[in-house]
């Protein structure tokens, strides 16, 4: 760990990870685009500078929420991948997204990926979360065979695309 800790309270050992802006988002672009490498991170709308990035990919590789592997095809390109730990964050998201729909001014595009992950609930969620592990973890990560139809992601994703063309 980088520093000690404040205390054990477990809102403050939370916050000693996720405390500053930046480590969320990092954790959204990975959790509900796909981003899985350096520069499409860096791409995100909120504009993050390569050396804050570069610290926040090391933050939650240090805290076990991400792992990173060498690309074979690019020696300097690495691929971050999600934790068991990370995607168990899915409900977290989902939640923080739902009251900021509720409470504050936001985007048409990210307000309909969240109205599907809300009216969808804990079910939903679920189905996400073994998205995530099987594209992150592997096939054998997934925890429940993967439903007929769309998934959880095509779900976001239409509703996103929707809402930004219309």
């Amino acid at each position: 760990m980088r520093k000690s800790m404040r205390s054990g309270c477990p809102v403050n050992l939370s916050l000693e990870i996720f405390g500053d802006r930046w480590t969320l988002l990092v954790l959204r672009d990975v959790i509900f685009t796909g981003a899985r490498h350096f520069r499409e991170l860096l791409a995100g709308p909120e504009g993050i500078s390569s050396n804050i990035l570069a610290d926040r990919l090391a933050l939650l590789v240090e805290h076990g929420l991400l792992t990173k592997a060498g690309n074979p095809s690019h020696k300097q390109k690495v691929t971050y991948s999600l934790t068991e730990p990370a995607i168990e964050l899915v409900p977290v998201f989902a939640q923080l997204s739902t009251w900021g729909v509720r409470h504050l001014p936001v985007d048409d595009g990210p307000a309909a990926r969240t109205r599907v992950l809300a009216e969808g609930g804990p079910p939903l969620w679920e189905a996400f979360m073994d998205e995530l592990r099987e594209t992150h973890l592997g096939p054998r990560a997934r925890r429940r065979p993967a439903p007929d139809g769309p998934t959880a992601m095509e779900r976001m994703q239409a509703a996103y695309d929707s809402a930004l063309a219309g």
